[in-house]
């Protein structure tokens, strides 16, 4: 009696295998921590987002205060449609010692406030002056808060008025137009005049 033995075959090896079990997936993002995030950023476009903000962040932040300067400024050219009208009048009243009539000094104001968000908006060749104003505007409009302390600050308090509040908040576009300000000036520097001998 003769015996023999059979070999083992192999199975065909496989032309779709399946995919590995998530535990090791899970080992792999372990190792890179940014592996999970990636996808994610890819459907939402943050990275994308954040890039286009970034090259654009002065455009962006002269835009907004421009903007915000040419919606005020218009609004004054209305009668009692700012609500900062009357408290704009009475402090550039006290400021030219009543020597100019309101009407004219509400239309000054009007023209200069929609000046100054045109020069921030457009940029260019009218951006420093339209920056130089605009520090000067604010100067006046800070100057309430001592011109105008009835209107200003709450009796027998430290805090603002509603009034005062909407002056106290402009340190916001005053920081903003700094930034943009210092932008400008490092790139065009004025050039330095030689000195004879």
């Amino acid at each position: 009696m003769s015996s023999s033995t059979v070999e083992p075959t192999l199975p065909p090896p496989d032309r779709n295998p399946e995919p590995p079990p998530r535990e090791a997936h899970f080992a792999r993002n372990q190792h890179d921590p940014g592996a999970g995030r990636r996808p994610l950023r890819r459907l939402t476009g943050v990275a994308d987002l954040a890039g286009l903000v970034d090259a654009h962040a002065l455009a962006l932040l002269r835009a907004t205060v421009g903007i915000v300067f040419v919606g005020f400024g218009v609004l004054k050219l209305f009668p009692s449609a700012s609500p900062a009208e009357q408290l704009a009048v009475d402090a550039a009243t006290k400021m030219t010692l009543g020597l100019v009539p309101e009407t004219v000094l509400l239309l000054s104001l009007a023209a200069l406030e929609t000046a100054i968000g045109i020069g921030l908006i457009v940029g260019r060749r009218l951006l420093r002056p339209a920056l130089v104003a605009f520090f000067l505007h604010m100067g006046g409009v800070f100057s309430t808060l001592v011109l105008l302390p009835d209107a200003m600050w709450q009796p027998h308090s430290p805090a603002p008025t509603m009034e005062g509040q909407y002056v106290v908040k402009n340190v916001v576009l005053v920081a903003v137009c700094l930034v943009v300000a210092a932008n400008e000036w490092a790139r065009h520097p004025r050039p330095r005049r030689r000195t004879a001998g």
